[in-house]
């Protein structure tokens, strides 16, 4: 079944089509390691898994690649204000390998939480700087980059394309351009490639005399290091769109003659409750935040990828009390069938439950086939558990058939963890204390126990034949 995705480059959406048969090649601008990551920023990197994971589920080989950005990211995103990560590592009076490290431990941490499969590579900007000044050479030598005052501009009047992405025209930008121009700039939009600053914490040599490299040429030297002049698809959040992502077209395909990137994949933006994030606001939360506030982190996951990518997200607790209701609904389906699979009797699976497995899978890659259309996909995911919860009489055989389907496309959803599955020691040993006070027609002890259970967060059931089943309460 043919994949079709909304291409930022194009405007339209567009079969995928590979640049080598049954690989692809793909690129994720990550973060800008200077703060703690919060969900805003995860919403981009969860739908950038939620494809990686559809492409694998397709069958594809994924190379998969996201960078660190630990030097360049300037606070406007364009040649002006402070280095993000320097400001961080001024204000707390560290050293900024210090900063990038602490919180690049809190990205990889966070990800954890939210079970996003790692990439093939984590390149960091200050171990690629070889890469970026050889890049910035060959923009030299090709004549689209000047160097003045020991710096280094990028001509975007020389790359006939520029705009492609953004829509922007030269003439647009330089209309609304600030009064006080750079004056080393010979067009108000040219971006800088590599920036002289005595007074910046991180300085490298290069052929045009001390400094750190620009934002934008990072992503070009580290996707092209990896995956090559000329690759897939390119993720990231709508707000790359200009001018990073812009820059990456206009300095790679500049430099290597070819069409840089044949997709651009791009996520709206995140609100909470109806508004705009910000740290004024106080809604920039983080996801230990979220978590110690009594939120699981499979919840959290499941409603940053519930909603359509080209769609903003309306963010609320409410909708994360209502994502772990959800999951919990696959997992006692998953824990009946897994009961089933080790008592039922082995037989022969019926057609009808056949069907219905096959059409569930169907149907599953469909829906995501059309633009990762999510809601679709989860539609699809629960009238299969509401058809196999109605289905009785299921031998071990069919139990373990239908489980298999819900574990193909938790293969892609990621959100019934491992660990999510495993019951505490102690919620254990309250179950058998339970079920021995039942033996004993203890019916007061049992009840007791089974309110204490309660109370930790678990709900113990009684099955046939005399045993019984944890799972999850709302609050565990």
């Amino acid at each position: 079944m043919d994949l079709k995705l909304y291409n930022t480059l194009t405007r339209k959406t567009e079969i995928f089509e590979p640049l080598q048969k049954g690989r692809v090649g793909m690129y994720s601008c990550g973060p800008t390691v200077y703060s703690h990551p919060h969900i805003g920023n995860f919403r981009s990197f969860l739908v950038a898994d939620l494809l990686k994971r559809f492409f694998e589920f397709k069958g594809f080989k994924v190379t998969h690649i996201m960078n660190i950005t630990d030097v360049g990211h300037l606070v406007d995103d364009a040649d002006e204000g402070a280095d993000k990560l320097e400001e961080t590592a001024r204000k707390q009076k560290k050293d900024p390998l210090e900063i990038a490290k602490f919180y690049t431990d809190s990205f990889l941490q966070a990800s954890k939480l939210l079970n996003i499969k790692p990439p093939d590579k984590y390149p960091k900007a200050t171990e690629h700087i070889k890469e970026m000044i050889d890049m910035v050479k060959i923009l030299i030598d090709k004549g689209y980059a000047y160097v003045v005052e020991n710096n280094v501009y990028y001509d975007v009047t020389k790359f006939a394309n520029y705009g492609q992405l953004s829509g922007n025209t030269l003439n647009d930008l330089n209309a609304g351009a600030r009064i006080e121009i750079n004056q080393e700039k010979k067009n108000p939009q040219d971006f800088a490639l590599w920036k002289h600053d005595p007074k910046h914490l991180q300085q490298w040599d290069s052929p045009w005399g001390k400094g750190f490299p620009g934002w934008h040429i990072e992503c070009s030297a580290m996707s092209s290091k990896y995956l090559g002049a000329e690759f897939d698809i390119h993720t990231g959040g709508e707000d790359n769109i200009f001018p990073h992502h812009e820059c990456e077209i206009a300095q790679s395909e500049a430099a290597s003659g070819k069409k840089f990137v044949h997709y651009w994949l791009h996520t709206r933006f995140l609100l909470f409750d109806g508004e705009k994030m910000s740290k004024s606001k106080g809604n920039l939360y983080t996801i230990p935040e979220l978590i110690e506030k009594g939120f699981r982190k499979n919840a959290i996951r499941y409603a940053l990828i519930s909603s359509h990518y080209r769609q903003n997200y309306n963010f609320t607790f409410d909708g994360l009390k209502a994502a772990a209701q959800a999951i919990d609904k696959i997992q006692q389906c998953v824990l009946r069938l897994t009961d089933l699979g080790k008592t039922g009797k082995q037989g022969e699976i019926r057609e009808q439950l056949q069907d219905l497995a096959a059409n569930c899978l169907t149907e599953f890659d469909a829906a995501l086939s059309d633009d990762l259309n999510i809601s679709k996909a989860l539609a699809v995911c629960f009238d299969f558990i509401r058809q196999v919860n109605k289905t009785d009489d299921m031998n071990s055989t069919e139990a373990a058939a239908l489980l298999d389907t819900i574990n193909k496309i938790d293969s892609v959803l990621g959100v019934l963890e491992a660990d999510d599955n495993e019951v505490p020691a102690n919620i254990i040993e309250l179950a058998e204390k339970r079920k021995a006070a039942k033996l004993n027609k203890d019916w007061k002890a049992a009840d007791a126990v089974r309110a204490e259970i309660l109370a930790q967060g678990w709900i113990v059931e009684d099955i046939p034949g005399g045993g019984y089943r944890i799972k999850r309460g709302e609050n565990a």
